[in-house]
């Protein structure tokens, strides 16, 4: 007798989100909250270990990119096996490792010490991300799934404003140590919690031809009153080999994945070049100390704030058009910073909180579009290589900006010429909407058998 097909993504996309989808929404949001507290973490460690061990600043790059270097090496390289060893098992080894890693770090006795080690934490970090958005995404209904990428994005943002409040806190009474101590402790106590809580993928279990009681308790997770017919065969949307690097380029997804890395690279471009230069313009033009580390720190709380709009708009009106249209209102904004440097206070703070809403917004909404765009067997690599190729712009971007500055571009023009990338955005993501929207709603769900309905 033929087994009956047990239709997983229908039967997530007609339940009610449940506390198992909220959980895995917080687990995966602190693993991006530990990107962002590391990240900005030894920003303020690295001036005090400058003046305790002597360390001119011609070394400081080296230190703050070496981490960056290893997110991009993860990205690239370990991400894509979570395809094969499922999304639990990295994000959980790779925490426990990242928190291993930082704690080694506290006794790091010089430099080259200290470079090697921040290498291999931003590698074991980076292997994570890719799998905790592909987590969250195969796990929430598809009416919600931009809206929960971005959710967990915001814990990245979060990461930057509470090491910012430890570092003041804990840096004049415990030193640099202590800031470590908690970036070591943070992770290593996540990791207790996914252990526990963190479900395995349920396509890689599919794939990997787990076996159906298992994957039967997996779902019960999401609906306790589900009854299941033993002799049912599970099935998700795509059955694909695993995530090669070249499988981003089949199936009429090659314009796509060039497309994406293109705008991963121009928004991550802006992004730092805006968050390294912009306290340096502001101090040019007159604003004290004060008012530049407030609007710098303003444009992240836009990023925050559009996570909560933009990622609603994206499951409801269509990811290609709002993401289009956030880019093309940044475009406005970041020129009009250029305007608001030379006005009031009030009007640069609230000119640059809606740059920050569109950029780092754009930044958020990017990575979801991409978790949205690849199917589940190969989302973690889709990502991870989105992620990693745009880190090119990102490192790009500030030196960019900076052979502007050196030129004496003015301060307006500056701002036009940032502006640039955010319409060339626009228009590549208008571009692969009108290729790729047809597809993507024309997409057939297979049958989910009434049989399956809870009791």
């Amino acid at each position: 007798m033929k087994a009956d097909v047990f239709h997983v993504p229908t039967f997530i996309n007609s339940r009610a989100v449940g506390g198992t989808q909220y959980a895995i929404v917080i687990m995966c949001g602190l693993v991006m909250f530990l990107d962002g507290f590391d990240t900005q973490t030894i920003s303020y460690v690295v001036p005090v270990l400058a003046k305790e061990w002597g360390i001119p600043r011609a070394l400081f790059g080296p230190i703050f990119s070496s981490a960056l270097v290893g997110l991009m090496i993860g990205y690239l390289v370990i991400s894509p096996l979570s395809d094969r060893i499922g999304h639990r098992r990295l994000i959980l080894s790779s925490t426990i490792i990242f928190g291993l890693l930082t704690l080694v770090t506290t006794f790091a006795g010089d430099v080259s010490h200290l470079i090697v080690l921040r290498l291999l934490t931003g590698i074991a970090l980076g292997s994570a991300i890719p799998s905790a958005v592909a987590i969250t995404t195969e796990f929430s209904p598809k009416r919600l799934r931009a809206s929960f990428v971005l959710a967990i994005y915001c814990g990245f943002s979060l990461g930057f404003v509470v090491a910012g409040a430890a570092a003041a806190s804990l840096l004049p009474a415990f030193g640099w140590r202590s800031l470590l101590w908690l970036g070591a402790a943070a992770p290593i106590g996540l990791a207790v919690v996914i252990f526990g809580y963190l479900p395995e993928s349920i396509d890689f279990q599919i794939r990997t031809k787990v076996s159906g009681t298992r994957i039967w308790q997996t779902l019960k997770r999401l609906d306790p009153s589900l009854a299941v017919a033993p002799s049912s065969t599970f099935s998700t949307d795509v059955e694909e080999s695993r995530g090669a690097i070249s499988s981003l380029f089949q199936a009429d997804r090659a314009i796509g994945t060039v497309v994406l890395w293109v705008v991963f690279g121009l928004n991550l471009a802006l992004f730092y070049g805006f968050q390294s230069w912009l306290p340096t313009v502001l101090h040019g033009a007159g604003y004290p100390p004060t008012i530049a580390a407030t609007t710098t720190s303003i444009t992240t709380v836009g990023g925050i704030v559009a996570a909560f709009v933009v990622g609603p708009a994206m499951d409801r009106l269509g990811p290609y058009g709002s993401l289009a249209t956030l880019y093309l209102v940044g475009v406005f904004f970041v020129i009009m910073m250029g305007y608001a440097v030379h006005s009031s206070t009030s009007l640069m703070l609230i000119v640059a909180f809606c740059a920050g809403f569109c950029i780092s917004g754009g930044q958020k909404s990017v990575i979801a579009l991409a978790a949205i765009f690849y199917p589940a067997a190969i989302r973690s690599t889709g990502v991870g290589w989105a992620l990693g190729v745009g880190r090119l712009g990102g490192i790009g971007g500030p030196l960019l900006i900076g052979l502007l500055v050196s030129l004496g571009m003015g301060v307006k023009l500056l701002f036009v010429a940032a502006a640039l990338p955010m319409l060339v955005c626009a228009i590549l993501i208008a571009f692969i909407g009108r290729r790729y929207r047809k597809r993507d709603t024309g997409e057939m769900i297979q049958g989910f058998h009434p049989q399956f309905e809870p009791e």
